[in-house]
C-alpha cells in the first residue's frame, strides 16, 4: 500500500496541533515541518473538510484539532488525505481469457480479491487503534521526552 506524502504531513500537522491551545497558521506549521505552505494548506483543506480540524479565520486565526487527541484515530486522518478507496480493485480476470469462469460461477470474491480485503482489514483496524494522542505519546518517548515540550515552545515563541 502507498500513501502520499500528505498523509505524513497532516499527521505531523495533527500531533502539532495536539500540542497547542491555539490555533496554529498554515504557514506556520509549513515552516516547523519543511513543507511547501500551498501543499500543506491543500491537505489541511482536505482534514477540515472530514471534521479532523476547524479553521478560525482572522488574524489570530489558523487550525486547531475539533476534538480532543486521543479521540482522533490515524485511520481518519489516512482517510481524509487519501480517501477511502480500497487499495485494491478486482476486476474479475477469472472471467476472461481462454479459461474464463461463467460470472454464474463467481458468486464470491476471488482468494486474491479475499486475501487483499482481510489484509486492508487488518490495516485499517490497526490504524483506527492508534489515535493522534498516541503517535504524540510515542513520538515523545522516541526522544525521551523532549519532542512535545520543543513542539509547544517554538509555537509560543515570537517567529515574526
Amino acid at each position: 500500500m502507498k500513501l502520499s506524502n500528505g498523509v505524513e504531513w497532516a499527521l505531523h500537522c495533527c500531533v502539532t496541533l495536539s500540542q497547542s491551545r491555539d490555533p496554529v497558521p498554515a504557514t506556520r506549521l509549513a515552516e516547523l515541518h519543511g513543507t511547501p505552505p500551498a501543499y500543506l494548506a491543500k491537505h489541511l483543506q482536505a482534514l477540515s473538510r472530514a471534521g479532523v480540524v476547524r479553521s478560525t479565520p482572522g488574524q489570530v486565526g489558523g487550525y486547531a484539532l475539533t476534538r480532543p487527541a486521543h479521540a482522533i484515530p490515524v485511520l481518519e486522518v489516512v482517510r481524509a488525505v487519501d480517501g477511502a478507496d480500497p487499495a485494491y480493485r478486482c476486476t474479475e480476470l477469472r472471467q476472461r481469457g481462454p479459461i474464463a469462469v461463467p460470472a454464474e460461477r463467481c458468486a464470491r470474491p476471488c482468494a486474491i480479491a479475499r486475501a487483499m480485503a482481510a489484509a486492508e482489514s487488518a490495516w485499517a483496524a490497526a490504524l483506527e487503534g492508534i489515535t493522534v494522542a498516541d503517535l504524540a505519546a510515542a513520538i515523545d518517548a522516541d526522544s525521551e521526552g523532549t519532542a512535545m515540550a520543543a513542539v509547544r515552545g517554538w509555537l509560543t515563541a515570537d517567529h515574526g
